[in-house]
Formats: C-alpha cells, sequence, structure tokens
C-alpha cells in the first residue's frame, strides 16, 4: 500500500491541537462579520499572507488578534466542530483539544460561554462523527500566577467538562516552576496535567515541566535531546512528547524538515506522538503533518504505524476505553496489511 495511502486510512489521536489555532481565515471573516468586529485585514487572502511569521511571538501576536471574533456561544461551538469535522476526515478517532480562556476573558466573554460552547462542539461531534473528544484548558504563560490562578478557580464550576491543565504561550522567560503553585491546585482537583516544554526553551524547561509541575505528558519536547539525562528519564518514564513538526518548521524551530528531531527521537525510544499544533496558521492538519515527516526523514511504513500507535497510547481516555481503542488499531492495521 502507499504510504499517502496508509496515512489516510490509519487511525489516529490528536493531542496537541489548539482550538483557536484551527480558526481558518473564512471563519475567521465570517464571525467578524457575525459579531461587527472589524479586522485589520482586506480579505481572506490578505490574511493569509499575514501568516509568514518566523518566529513564536510574531504567531502569538496574530493568533490573539484572531480571537477577537470569538465572542457568542455558537461562535465557540462553530469553531470546534468545525475543528473536529476536518480531523475526522483525517480519520482522527479522539482529540484531546486545547483552548485559551485567558484570551478570552480578558476581553470580557465570560468563562462559560467558551466552555459552554466548546463542550456542545464536543457532545455533537461524538453524536454525529463518532469522534470523541476531550477539553484541556490552557494557562497563558506570559500572564501572571495570579491570574492563573484566578482561571483555575473559575475553571473548578466546570470540573466535569474540563479533563486537563495545560501551559501555553511564550515560553522564553516563562519557566514552568513559575506556574507549580496552580498545578499543585489542579493535580489535587483531579485534572491531568499537561506544559509546553523545550520548544523554544531550554532542555531545563523540560525538567521542570516533569519534576515540578507533575505533568503527564510533554507538549513539543525538542530542545530535550541536548540532556542526554534528560532523553534516558523520558524514554525509562516512557513520558509522551507531543511533536508538531510543520509549526516547528513555520516558526522556525527548525530551518528544514529533513533536520527534524523526531526521527532521532524515535531512534532512542522516546514515546513521540504526532500533531498539528495550530493548523489554520501553519498550513497543515495531522495527516499533513504524517505525510511531511514521512517524505522528509524517510519513515518507513512501521514507523508510521507506530507513531499513530503512539497516540493511542499516550491519550488521557479511561483505562478500558482507550484499551479498546487499541485493539481496534491493530485490528485497523491489520486490515492493512
Amino acid at each position: 500500500m502507499p504510504q499517502d495511502d496508509l496515512v489516510g486510512r490509519l487511525p489516529k489521536c490528536e493531542l496537541h491541537i489548539h482550538v483557536e489555532g484551527s480558526l481558518e481565515p473564512e471563519l475567521m471573516f465570517a464571525l467578524a462579520r457575525r459579531n461587527g468586529v472589524r479586522l485589520p485585514y482586506e480579505s481572506v487572502e490578505a490574511l493569509r499572507q499575514a501568516y509568514r511569521f518566523t518566529r513564536l511571538q510574531d504567531f502569538l501576536d496574530i493568533y490573539y488578534r484572531g480571537m477577537s471574533v470569538l465572542v457568542t456561544e455558537q461562535d465557540y461551538f462553530d469553531l470546534a466542530f468545525a475543528y473536529l469535522t476536518r480531523a475526522h476526515s483525517d480519520n482522527v478517532r479522539h482529540v484531546e483539544m486545547f483552548f485559551d480562556p485567558q484570551g478570552h476573558t480578558t476581553r470580557g466573554v465570560p468563562f462559560s460561554t467558551v466552555i459552554d460552547g466548546l463542550h456542545r462542539a464536543v457532545d455533537e461531534a461524538r453524536r454525529s462523527l463518532g469522534i470523541s473528544a476531550s477539553l484541556i484548558m490552557c494557562f497563558l504563560r506570559h500572564l501572571d500566577a495570579a491570574d492563573a490562578h484566578k482561571t483555575l478557580d473559575a475553571a473548578l464550576a466546570h470540573r466535569d467538562r474540563i479533563m486537563g491543565v495545560g501551559l501555553d504561550s511564550s515560553e522564553l522567560g516563562h519557566p514552568p516552576a513559575k506556574f507549580a503553585a496552580v498545578f499543585q491546585r489542579a493535580r489535587q482537583a483531579g485534572f491531568s496535567l499537561f506544559a509546553h516544554a523545550g520548544e523554544e526553551g531550554p532542555a531545563s524547561y523540560v525538567w521542570e515541566a516533569i519534576d515540578i509541575l507533575g505533568v503527564n505528558r510533554v507538549d513539543h519536547g525538542n530542545r530535550s535531546l541536548e540532556d542526554d539525562r534528560l532523553v534516558a528519564r523520558l524514554a525509562r518514564d516512557r513520558m509522551p512528547l507531543t511533536v508538531c513538526p510543520l509549526s516547528n518548521l513555520r516558526l522556525g524551530v527548525v530551518a528544514d524538515l529533513a533536520h527534524h528531531p523526531l526521527r532521532r527521537m524515535m531512534e532512542k525510544d522516546l514515546l513521540v506522538t504526532l500533531n498539528s499544533d495550530d493548523p489554520a496558521y501553519f498550513g497543515g492538519y495531522v495527516n499533513d503533518n504524517y505525510r511531511a515527516v514521512q517524505q522528509s526523514l524517510g519513515l518507513a511504513r512501521n514507523d508510521i504505524v507506530a507513531l499513530a500507535r503512539n497516540g493511542f497510547t499516550a491519550c488521557m481516555m479511561p483505562e478500558d476505553e482507550k484499551r479498546r481503542a487499541l485493539e481496534e488499531f491493530d485490528r485497523a492495521v491489520g486490515g492493512l496489511i
């Protein structure tokens, strides 16, 4: 079977997707018209041209500007359901989806509006598409820890609809340890824990995410390879890394996908998964990322299968659901031989 066909037919999970980062220009303009929001772009094409950023901060600036069109519960539903529909077309079976409440509540949007719209989309996707999804609330690390605590307070009223707590936004200068206390509270409340680390920040940030925050997964983790002791720790503990190759390329984390550390991560027996991060901005959804690294790194069929299976291994489904999902994955792979 051609590799391209294999990628499309494999069941997959997506574990590193920012729902706000799936806001395609067409939907952004439609929501702007609906809500009377004026965008500083003349057209969809002009907005796409603005996506030619080369570093994380330039991306974040336009990313937060795009959020301004999200106002009502229906907006959040439309955003999330559009992404889940697109993921379903890539044969994604399960999604663990980040959202950034502080990017909305600081604009006066109630926390409940955000979570009601997103969760309604999760329910509708399960009902109409057969795709399961859960929500991970992220703290914006460029804001202070006190704001993160207030955000956690708001989230506790919706505990049954939020699976986990994460940490994202500008990494440099904002080490995970800055949020140790709020992550301890989140752990005590029963949330699963995640943190972006080692994308632009050093390997020491990955150590902090593991040992100080106590995360269940590390998001990105590219720079872990600079520390042999850290690599050994990640391999020993089977700590998942949610890798996002096209994101890394667009943000200048790697100059060329042929130099992406994914293959070396696999060779060092790290539990790596493939994800799209902010696909509307980085020009690639899940299958695009699989195909890009297959071509650039010369990954074999077994490598592609292993990466897809890792997604189910690393997900936070209840154990019985995860076992069934892995069994279904293995049956699907057997049917592709």
